[in-house]
């Protein structure tokens, strides 16, 4: 079974410790998480059960594709990782 891990700065925001559950596809694994810590959905995922904007998911060190529907595949021994997405721009200038 899959192992779904939230990363540490989650981990501040809501209770949801990395914990092995059942599913073939990130959904699958996801709503298995989601019945045990309802509060995560909400940070997760937004009002149409889509992957919020600022949130990335990666399955075994492959950022998702599918961030609509989660149907990205997850094997039985696959490591998910949530965490909160970064972003930023490039600097103006450069080291010379």
């Amino acid at each position: 079974m899959p192992r779904i891990h939230f990363t540490q700065n989650l981990q501040r925001h809501l209770h949801c410790p990395s914990c092995t559950v059942a599913g073939q596809t990130v959904r699958e694994a996801l709503d298995a998480v989601f019945a045990l810590h309802p509060r995560a959905r909400l940070y997760v995922l937004d009002e149409q059960g889509e992957l919020r904007k600022h949130m990335v998911i990666f399955v075994d060190a492959v950022q998702i594709r599918d961030r609509v529907g989660l149907t990205d595949p997850v094997a039985s021994s696959g490591e998910v990782y949530v965490m909160q997405a970064l972003s930023g721009g490039a600097s103006d200038h450069q080291d010379e």
